[in-house]
């Protein structure tokens, strides 16, 4: 494994050291776009590529079968530069002094745990001032259209949000990068992108998306699990949360959920707060007879964001214990 496996032979900075730092500076900075005023985000870099791709080779004229093979083929273009992009940063850091400073700046800008923090918070804000506000700021973290949301059905939107990109945006990139390193996250970053870009299962995307999505479900197998966990424990901590029902509703829901990932982090949510959530829900070409999940209530407001909130931060602070305890073990007994 990439955590016991390597330290910077220059800096002597391990990277988990690294990770540990980046993780602080997301919680701190967000997204931090003045940092990146002059060269674009990182996650700009890989939509651009994508979006490249999609206008070159999705054309609407090409049978399904050509428009999979051409997804398919641009997966393993975007894995394979993401890959390579990450091992060449790796490189610098091992043989510069300063080649650490990059890599940080990469991991940092490669988290979302601050920005999803205040793109939910603002659908809160919004909710407090009209049904449309709030509708407008979930517009931003949601792909179902809003426009038929009530205020009960904006705040479930904003509580999935914060449940499942708490694996995407955060337990998943930490995840990858312990495993693999720098390559690791980018490549994850990149299927994530593409999944969230081109992966949808409408006319012009269920062919030459395919295989994005599948990508990106197999990769948030195992980080959706851990999330999920990191819930359930944080839920211990958290006021007015429910451990033992987060627990409960996880294993009980989880497998109802349309998504094969999504449900491992909306259910122990859903539990720990005691309200329902994911139920029927409305996308621009079609309407999802979902399963309700959770035995709360589905008449959920702002307020019950701002406790999802709280058992976001709470599972973060989980998360970062685990890596804390990881470079406690590598650094082993003095």
């Amino acid at each position: 494994m990439f955590i016991f496996g390597m330290t910077d032979s220059i800096s002597g900075l391990d990277p988990l050291i690294l990770l540990l730092l980046a993780v602080v500076l997301d919680a701190y900075l967000g997204e931090a776009r003045f940092l990146f005023r002059w060269t674009g985000h990182p996650v700009e870099w890989i939509g651009r590529l994508i979006g490249f791709l999609d206008a070159k080779l999705n054309r609407e004229k090409r049978g399904e079968v050509d428009r999979t093979i051409r997804g398919g083929l641009v997966v393993v273009f975007v894995v394979a530069a993401a890959g390579g992009f990450g091992v060449a940063i790796t490189w610098a850091s091992l043989t510069n002094p300063w080649g650490w400073f990059i890599e940080l700046t990469l991991i940092f800008s490669l988290l979302a745990g601050r920005s999803l923090y205040d793109h939910v918070k603002a659908v809160a804000l919004g909710l407090n001032e009209s049904t449309e506000a709030g509708r407008q700021a979930v517009r931003h973290i949601v792909g179902r259209d809003p426009f038929f949301l009530d205020d009960h059905g904006v705040t479930r939107a904003a509580i999935e949000s914060a449940a499942e990109n708490f694996s995407d945006g955060v337990v998943a990139p930490v995840f990858y990068y312990l495993l693999f390193g720098l390559p690791g996250l980018c490549i994850y970053k990149a299927v994530n992108t593409m999944d969230s870009m081109i992966g949808y299962k409408n006319t012009r995307y269920a062919a030459f998306g395919f295989t994005a999505a599948k990508l990106d479900d197999a990769l948030n197998i195992l980080p959706s699990r851990l999330a999920g966990l990191f819930i359930v424990v944080a839920a211990f901590f958290a006021p007015t949360a429910n451990p033992i029902a987060a627990w409960r509703i996880m294993w009980r829901d989880a497998g109802k959920h349309g998504s094969p990932t999504a449900g491992w982090t909306e259910a122990p949510m859903a539990g720990a707060l005691n309200i329902a959530l994911a139920g029927p829900r409305k996308y621009a070409e079609r309407v999802i007879d979902g399963a309700w999940i959770g035995d709360g209530t589905a008449q959920v407001g702002s307020t019950d964001i701002r406790r999802a909130l709280k058992l976001y931060i709470v599972a973060n602070l989980v998360m970062v214990g685990v890596v804390a305890g990881l470079i406690l073990v590598r650094i082993g007994p003095v």
